[in-house]
């Protein structure tokens, strides 16, 4: 295992003050944070000057890391073997006691006064991850979690079940209830304007840590089943609705089914067949904003007449001659 000079990754002497490692951890942070640098290699460094900071920074663990520092030089002087150094002594045994040896990451308020925009804690300006050397020395996982566990530890946590809805529901929200095998149970609650492929998200209500404290979230994952009536386009629906021959041609008025009502559709004379009328409003509600919806489009299907009586074939046919 690699010893780590922290002294000399911050650049600083044995007898710094804490000011001063403040001073140099704040002028090798705007230098490496990977908001400035935008590399792999500046994220590397950028870590290795944050794991320093944590020790040298922290008084009881740069006690013992000056103890063991001491210790381990003497025992190299000696002509003794870095892979042959016996670590027992001074590993950490297991999670520290309260108090003692927390990890602890750089809060973002001090890093804004250390130096400005550059604070971010999260993603690559972390520095969320130590050294094998440091989590020997001190323990990875003791009192306060690092960031890095804080933002895995959830994802690990979050659940996801697909739900089936029909498109009635879609259009006015729904719940569901569903139940965890701890005996668990959730009332999912599903928005207007959900399609397939919407993803709601229930806050608080995934896994249960096995630790204890921590629990995920719930994604619900959504399908809209296929209705006989309507098809969906966004917010839109499309419909077909059938017009009889003599309504087509002269005009009339005919009953439309919506998807929450039914509403009557004025056909003009000489309605051509596969002519499709806009009727504003009637669709489903937008996700965003369930005050709006789309438009219901109306697709006339014109019925020709069946089973004609004699009279009717006559008329037909006079109305054929006229036509000529």
């Amino acid at each position: 295992m690699e010893y780590k000079d922290y002294y000399k990754v911050l650049g600083v002497n044995r007898d710094a003050t804490q000011e001063d490692i403040k001073k140099a951890f704040r002028k090798l942070a705007r230098k490496y944070h990977p908001d400035v640098k935008g590399s792999e290699s500046s994220e590397e460094k950028f870590k290795e000057i944050n794991e320093a900071y944590q020790v040298l920074s922290d008084t009881e663990k740069r006690q013992k890391y000056d103890q063991f520092g001491s210790h381990y030089k003497q025992y190299s002087r000696a002509g003794g073997q870095p892979e042959d150094f016996n670590w027992g002594p001074w590993r950490s045994q297991g999670q520290p006691r309260r108090g003692a040896y927390q990890t602890r990451q750089v809060s973002p308020e001090e890093l804004q006064q250390m130096f400005g925009h550059f604070g971010g804690i999260g993603g690559s300006g972390g520095g969320g991850s130590f050294s094998d050397f440091f989590e020997t020395l001190f323990g990875g996982f003791g009192g306060a979690p690092t960031q890095q566990r804080m933002n895995q530890e959830p994802a690990q946590l979050d659940a996801k079940h697909d739900i089936e809805i029909t498109l009635e529901e879609a259009h006015r929200g729904t719940t569901r209830v569903l139940a965890w095998e701890d005996g668990r149970k959730i009332e999912a609650k599903i928005p207007p304007g959900v399609k397939t492929g919407s993803k709601v998200r229930l806050q608080g209500q995934g896994r249960r840590s096995s630790r204890g404290g921590g629990v995920g979230d719930l994604y619900l994952k959504i399908k809209v089943l296929p209705h006989p009536l309507f098809e969906r386009e966004g917010a839109n629906l499309r419909t077909n609705v059938p017009v009889g021959l003599c309504d087509a041609l002269l005009g009339g008025e005919v009953e439309v089914a919506a998807i929450d009502r039914r509403v009557k559709l004025t056909i003009p004379p000489e309605t051509e067949n596969g002519k499709i009328f806009r009727l504003r409003g009637l669709g489903m509600p937008e996700l965003r904003n369930p005050k709006k919806r789309g438009d219901l489009f109306v697709k006339v299907n014109v019925l020709l007449p069946k089973n004609l009586s004699a009279e009717e074939k006559k008329l037909f046919r006079k109305l054929r001659d006229m036509r000529k």
